[in-house]
């Protein structure tokens, strides 16, 4: 699945993965359990059919923005393609 938005695994890092995915709102639920994530971050998903590159627009933790989340924290991010459960992210 190598295409422009592709990213050699060593610049990146991994940050967590998706544990659902809402539809209608376009939003991951991520499971962060390496690092941190803020606002601004780019991050990659990267499942057996997903690959695509975001740029964290907002966080939220139980429907309340936050501006950064860390290891062991849940965290839904809006993401402009669909993801899946068990998908890994990684921040670039």
């Amino acid at each position: 699945m190598a295409g422009e938005d592709s990213v050699p695994v060593m610049e990146r890092q991994r940050l967590g993965e998706v544990f659902h995915y809402f539809a209608k709102a376009g939003v991951a639920a991520v499971r962060v359990t390496e690092g941190e994530v803020r606002v601004g971050d780019r991050l990659q998903f990267q499942g057996p059919t997903t690959d695509f590159v975001e740029t964290v627009q907002s966080l939220q933790i139980e429907k309340v923005s936050v501006p950064q989340a860390v290891a062991g924290q849940e965290v839904g991010v809006r993401v402009s393609q669909r993801c899946r459960e068990g998908d890994l992210v990684y921040k670039l």
